[in-house]
């Protein structure tokens, strides 16, 4: 249960949900909507437009997000130290990742973590989207760090940045002079894609079914090093993150024009298992930094 710090703001700030927000943060709804009626009151103000059950940040819930945010790091970073000295056995978190997120997303998480933990070992596990949350469903790993959210009712999601994509072609290609890039555009290009079950492959199908056609996939790779080195090569196209996106040499990557083109980045962890303190902390402590992805 949240006691009397912010953690419960967060999360329903950030699934703009009454009833997903209630269940990850396992308390009775009811007890969640006074919560927050006694905090808007205590304000002035009203942080959320209400449509029913599904709730909207207004401008002065933003603002008070962004400082429950700093000051829920503070709290939990206290805690973690406090429990550090109270308790000195060495405890282990197993975290399971993309691998497009082991160059610098997942170091920064520990790395930062470790600053008031360093007594907390970690465990890593490279792997596909839906891999990870396989391991994270059968208890083989606490949590992931994926993209994008997971469709999994069972597995709790916490939001962390969000990446614009874009088109990776090779150099000299129509398209490494444009501006922006629209999906209808690759309709006829020969396309290299991630492999099934990764969540890049998961959002170049989605993007693709809301343009009203099929991709002409003509090869798959298992990661985006790879996929650049193909593209580079001069073998097709891909859909890739624009953030980080200095891949290859002989690369270009243009912005996608389509609004729904982004990638959500978060934390994976199952809603039905209790998860140690140590990962509890480790989840709040990433959430309450600000990313600017990887």
């Amino acid at each position: 249960m949240v006691g009397d710090d912010y953690e419960w703001f967060v999360t329903l700030a950030e699934l703009e949900h009454v009833t997903a927000a209630a269940e990850q943060l396992r308390m009775a709804q009811p007890t969640l909507t006074r919560m927050l009626a006694r905090l808007e009151r205590r304000l002035g103000v009203a942080l959320f437009d209400r449509r029913g059950k599904r709730l909207s940040l207004n401008t002065y819930g933003r603002i008070f997000y962004e400082h429950a945010r700093r000051a829920q790091l503070e709290l939990d970073s206290a805690r973690r130290a406090i429990d550090d000295l109270a308790n000195p056995a060495v405890s282990e978190i197993r975290v399971g990742f993309l691998g497009s997120f082991g160059a610098t997303v997942v170091p920064r998480l520990i790395a930062r973590f470790k600053e008031s933990s360093p007594r907390v070992a970690f465990a890593l596990e490279e792997g596909a989207a839906e891999s990870i949350g396989d391991l994270v469903l059968a208890g083989q790993v606490d949590v992931g760090v994926v993209s994008p959210r997971p469709r999994r009712p069972t597995l709790a999601w916490r939001s962390l940045f969000r990446q614009r994509l874009g088109v990776a072609v090779p150099r000299s290609h129509r398209f490494e002079g444009v501006a922006a890039v629209s999906m209808t555009d690759l309709a006829d290009e020969p396309v290299v894609a991630m492999h099934p079950g990764f969540g890049m492959r998961r959002l170049l199908d989605e993007l693709c079914a809301a343009a009203h056609f099929q991709p002409r996939i003509v090869l798959e790779a298992a990661n985006l090093t790879t996929t650049a080195g193909l593209v580079a090569a001069g073998l097709g196209v891909s859909l890739m993150p624009i953030d980080g996106s200095d891949y290859a040499p002989g690369l270009a990557v243009r912005p996608l024009a389509d609004a729904d083109a982004y990638r959500d980045v978060g934390m994976i962890w199952d809603s039905g298992r209790p998860l140690s303190r140590p990962a509890r902390d480790f989840i709040s402590a990433a959430a309450a930094v600000r990313h600017d992805g990887p």
